[in-house]
């Protein structure tokens, strides 16, 4: 695979990747949600930190998640670069452009968000607001939208600790980058001897 074909893949998962976050950002407040099937509901939260929510401790907690981030993405990208120039397999380098796009879907909201949105509390934000955004650069927070409650009820009293507990699967809000990541990873998974060959 080329390195344009690369490109296109990555370009319109960040394309369907803002558009989305920006159309939830703008016309739903946090918490908001509308089921669209029992199973499926756009739900607008917003993520501080990393998966599932968890966040570094400490006031550079988040500008230090954010720099890592950038120089993972960096590093990705060096990877996709030269899988393209050694000519590797192209379920390789999909994966790696489906990782590279989610990462930086992601970042773009770490990054910039914080300055160019105000906060969703109680309103629908506004993009480039006159009073200024809900934070400073590097410190914004990621849009996700996705939710899959795909089973809820309570558990059976003989399950070991959780037993009598409500539970929820799928419990994890995400979006489309976290998709794109998340099905990168998996075909890397299912397909690793087809990505890398024994010579």
């Amino acid at each position: 695979m080329s390195i344009k074909k690369a490109s296109l893949i990555i370009i319109l998962i960040l394309l369907i990747d803002q558009i989305s976050k920006y159309y939830i950002k703008t016309n739903f407040m946090l918490g908001e949600e509308i089921r669209v099937f029992d199973w499926f509901r756009i739900l607008f939260v917003e993520n501080e930190g990393m998966a599932w929510g968890a966040k570094i401790p400490g006031e550079y907690g988040k500008l230090f998640l954010t720099l890592f981030r950038i120089v993972a993405i960096g590093g990705i990208g060096y990877w996709l670069w030269d899988s393209v120039r050694k000519n590797a397999p192209k379920i390789l380098i999909l994966c790696i452009s489906l990782v590279f796009a989610g990462a930086l879907g992601n970042i773009i909201d770490s990054v910039f968000y914080g300055i160019i949105f105000n906060d969703s509390y109680g309103q629908v934000a506004t993009l480039f607001p006159e009073e200024g955004g809900y934070g400073t650069l590097f410190h914004g927070k990621v849009v996700d939208m996705l939710y899959f409650p795909l089973y809820g009820g309570t558990l059976p009293e003989w399950i070991p600790f959780f037993g009598g507990t409500y539970f929820t699967f799928f419990d994890p809000v995400f979006n489309i980058a976290d998709s794109a990541i998340s099905v990168g990873v998996i075909l890397l998974l299912l397909f690793n001897k087809t990505a890398f060959p024994k010579k």
